[in-house]
């Protein structure tokens, strides 16, 4: 692989918590290892330090995210100024607006064009689909997953031969509990008011709050596991609303009229998940949708913890229903209460065998490393090709 002294710009709306985030300072970490600059166009956020430390460039455009045609059109030309004052190699684009204008950019200053489908979108009417589309008009188009590559295919046949299937990856060294001290576990648990003394069975729940992400049908589930007497256990629903103040208002008032007060808790954005996961007993993803990969899945396996998640998307590939966790169907709170009771019943050491399963799995199947060497060799083929 010959990229040392290449020029790699990586385009993304910004830089908070998240899977196309974190992948983006992988790869920033991987570019520079192998003796290549790393270039991020973002707005900057949380992670935007860590890409520093890696060895990353933030090029700070706050309007990257903007779906404006004019702030897109002036997006276009900085990112081609860019592109001509750094001599940019090679553009890969991570979300949908700042991808038409990277693919403008990248068209205007014939520089090889890479895209990343971090999601499935979905696409209600003609206009949504051509919007959509700028993600498989990459010279490679990356899909995080075979689901992923699987819906790409058939939503834009004409893509087929340039798609490449890289899944996520967990970077073992950091998602590994030799790796997390105990100050920053119990950080965690005075931040999330846990009773170090009642040995409770810890339920973690994290990602967004978002309605898709099956937030309520936990809820539900709790209550439906109170109400058979199960004892000694506590969920956390860890995640960042986003502005989404109405339907975490919602969730705390499910949580408090359904008498779960003493077990249940929104605690908002964790910033250590590693940290989190090395706490948690069992965790739960009970995604209404497709997940496009299913990271929580992932950095839960990687750290010997049983997930239950849903039985659809991307966390049918990284999850073996009965082997490394359990599979559910989606917006079903009673089967998710069922299962949940599963592994409260198995009792610690039928998790354990459940969650060294599930990190062969991830080791594996699923390592940063994996998707660092296959996503540089992506751009290795593509520069100095023809745009």
């Amino acid at each position: 692989m010959a990229l040392a002294g290449a020029v790699i710009l990586q385009v993304i709306p910004d830089l908070s918590a998240g899977g196309a985030e974190r992948t983006t300072i992988e790869i920033a970490e991987a570019l520079k290892a192998a003796g290549a600059i790393a270039l991020v166009a973002s707005a900057g956020g949380r992670l935007e330090r860590e890409l520093g430390r890696v060895g990353g460039e933030l090029i700070r455009m706050p309007a990257m995210g903007s779906k404006n045609p004019l702030k897109m059109n002036a997006n276009t030309s900085e990112l081609s100024r860019l592109i001509g004052a750094r001599k940019v190699s090679l553009v890969h684009a991570r979300s949908r607006a700042p991808a038409w204008c990277a693919l403008w950019a990248a068209r205007r200053m014939k520089r090889p064009f890479v895209t990343t489908y971090h999601g499935v979108y979905n696409a209600k009417s003609s206009l949504k689909r051509l919007y959509n589309s700028v993600m498989a008009r990459g010279d490679a188009v990356i899909a995080n997953s075979e689901f992923t590559a699987a819906h790409v295919r058939a939503t834009y046949p004409d893509a087929a031969s340039r798609i490449v299937a890289i899944p996520r990856g967990v970077d073992l060294a950091r998602f590994s509990h030799g790796a997390i001290p105990i100050e920053r576990k119990a950080a965690l648990v005075k931040d999330w008011r846990l009773d170090p003394a009642a040995a409770e069975t810890l339920i973690l729940f994290p990602g967004r709050l978002t309605g898709w992400k099956g937030q309520r049908d936990a809820i539900d589930a709790a209550a439906l596991l109170s109400g058979r007497n199960l004892q000694g256990w506590r969920m956390i629903i860890a995640g960042d609303a986003q502005g989404r103040e109405a339907y975490e208002g919602e969730l705390r008032h499910m949580i408090s009229s359904s008498g779960l007060d003493g077990r249940v808790a929104l605690v908002g954005h964790c910033d250590d998940m590693p940290a989190a996961l090395a706490l948690a007993d069992i965790v739960i993803a009970p995604s209404r949708e497709p997940e496009a990969f299913g990271r929580v899945a992932a950095e839960a396996g990687a750290m010997g913890v049983p997930v239950i998640g849903s039985n659809l998307g991307g966390q049918l590939e990284v999850i073996v229903s009965g082997e490394t966790g359990l599979l559910t169907p989606p917006g079903d709170p009673v089967a998710l209460a069922d299962a949940i009771a599963d592994l409260l019943a198995r009792g610690c050491e039928g998790r354990k065998a459940l969650g060294a399963a599930a990190k062969a799995r991830i080791s594996e199947k699923y390592t940063s490393a994996a998707l660092q060497q296959a996503t540089l060799a992506v751009y290795d083929r593509l520069i100095g090709r023809p745009a």
